[in-house]
């Protein structure tokens, strides 16, 4: 086992954490200065440290620059800092440096030796972490589940056959999509995709099959639809179950015989095309409703791929989550963020509507709000810890004596809402605004209508300016509100 190293200028500090580290079973090597450790770590005599307990200020140089300096050689080391001068200045600097933690002096010994337990499962968390999301960079995926996916790739992958892949929304839908084409005879053909359901009903006849010169008023030039830019390759149709019924009779036609005609155009155009589609919808169910095509539904359901959601493959949100928390610091320049136990069992017990992507958008707060390098649960968004404090108590439990699980300002318990204010069940997000609504109450804040309205209307607009990707009169008409109203919001809400 690698040795905890220990950088302190005091005998007397070095003297108790080795003493107590011995009696956990964990090697130590001092040092009484950082050159000592720098000296250490360029001879290379040993495979260096598993944990790093640094004093903040030695002779001969600072603790902070000794931080910053194994860090540049050993980004994933955990480095604990220790300080008798606990002022605001040097714990941020040591965070901002990437510390694992901080300790001030004089500290606890149990707590201390506790803290460099945590520091070394971490490390080697990260170890195994690392190799595991170097060996899978497309899709990520350990749970039985997900194995059958890969494999129904690896069957596909000499295949041009028609795909359908199912599942709910954020559940990865387009990047299986894009390892089909990857793992494909057409792998370097284009791989083109669009969104049945972001692009209004009158344009997405042109965007598909194109326009001729003069087709329609606008149309002053020839333009090529997304079967023509995906000659020789892929086009991926994602949700394709909003797709309008009279456009399903052409696409049909496209599948049958392999021609198509841009908008206004009366020459036949070949297409040498393979179509994946994709749907969060029950199509069987559409098909029966009478929204979609029965015919065009058996040409594209060749092969169905079943994407599970993220509560059905709950062992891969560890792997997701650490390699989403690296790729938001990578993003944005800082040190990733780590996960401790009690905050990974939480999140791995969490529902995750919203699947994989909602994963992904969490690890970003993270990266961004989370005050501490080490999250604990109490870090976790209100969402997050609304639902933890539900299944902790489920409706009609006693709450006398059980501390609040939102946060240390979240009420008890309200009394019921009779059946006339609400008829039904919160959801997961309703739920999550309500306890937040109750601790700014609790708290006696006089704005919280202003508070909260404008964080809706924030996540409105930025929602919908991604699924039309920045097209902000589209943006618009999809939430149901003027052009004038989304540009005024987005000045008012800092949006532009």
């Amino acid at each position: 086992m690698k040795p905890i190293w220990i950088a302190d200028d005091d005998p007397s500090i070095r003297f108790v954490l080795e003493k107590a580290l011995a009696r956990e079973g964990l090697p130590t090597r001092s040092f009484d200065s950082p050159k000592a450790v720098l000296d250490a770590l360029a001879d290379g005599v040993d495979d260096g440290p598993q944990v790093l307990v640094s004093d903040i200020r030695m002779p001969g140089g600072s603790g902070l620059e000794l931080l910053e300096r194994v860090k540049r050689q050993h980004p994933t080391l955990p480095v604990i800092i220790m300080t008798a001068y606990s002022d605001l200045d040097s714990a941020v600097a040591a965070f901002q440096r990437g510390a694992f933690e901080y300790l001030p002096k004089p500290f606890d010994l149990p707590k201390a030796v506790e803290l460099i337990r945590r520091a070394v499962d971490e490390n080697q968390r990260e170890d195994v972490a690392h190799e595991t999301v170097s060996a899978a960079p497309e899709i990520l995926g350990q749970a039985p589940a997900m194995q059958d996916v890969f494999r129904a790739i690896g069957r596909l992958s000499q295949s041009h056959v028609t795909v359908l892949i199912t599942g709910e929304s954020g559940t990865g839908k387009e990047l299986v999509a894009r390892a089909l084409h990857k793992h494909s005879p057409r792998a370097k053909g284009p791989f083109v995709a669009i969104n049945t359901a972001a692009i209004p009903k009158d344009l997405l006849e042109s965007e598909l099959f194109g326009h001729e010169r003069g087709a329609f008023t606008g149309a002053q030039t020839l333009r090529r639809g997304r079967f023509e830019q995906a000659e020789g390759g892929t086009l991926f149709l994602d949700e394709i179950g909003d797709m309008p019924f009279e456009l399903q009779t052409r696409l049909l036609r496209v599948l049958s015989d392999g021609h198509y005609y841009r908008v206004g155009g009366h020459s036949a155009i070949k297409a040498n095309v393979r179509v994946i589609a994709a749907t969060h919808q029950n199509l069987e169910q559409r098909v029966k409703e009478g929204a979609f095509r029965e015919d065009l539904y058996h040409r594209l359901n060749v092969i169905r791929l079943r994407l599970p959601p993220l509560r059905e493959r709950r062992e891969d949100i560890p792997l997701l989550a650490r390699f989403f928390l690296q790729h938001s610091a990578r993003q944005l320049e800082v040190e990733p963020k780590r996960l401790s136990d009690a905050a990974l069992a939480t999140l791995s017990a969490f529902d995750f509507p919203g699947n994989v992507r909602q994963l992904e958008n969490l690890c970003h707060w993270l990266t961004v709000m989370a005050p501490a390098q080490v999250v604990e649960v109490k870090d976790l968004p209100p969402e997050v810890l609304a639902a933890s404090s539900r299944r902790a108590h489920p409706e009609g439990a006693p709450l006398d004596n059980d501390p609040p699980a939102v946060s240390q300002r979240a009420p008890r318990a309200q009394p019921a809402l009779t059946t006339a204010a609400v008829t039904e069940a919160p959801t997961a997000w309703e739920a999550a605004m309500q306890a937040e609504a109750m601790a700014l109450l609790a708290e006696g804040c006089s704005q919280v209508w202003d508070i909260l309205i404008r964080r809706v209307e924030t996540r409105l607009i930025q929602t919908a300016l991604e699924v039309t990707r920045g097209r902000r009169i589209e943006a618009a008409q999809r939430l149901g509100i003027g052009r004038n109203t989304i540009t005024r919001k987005m000045q008012e809400l800092g949006l532009e």
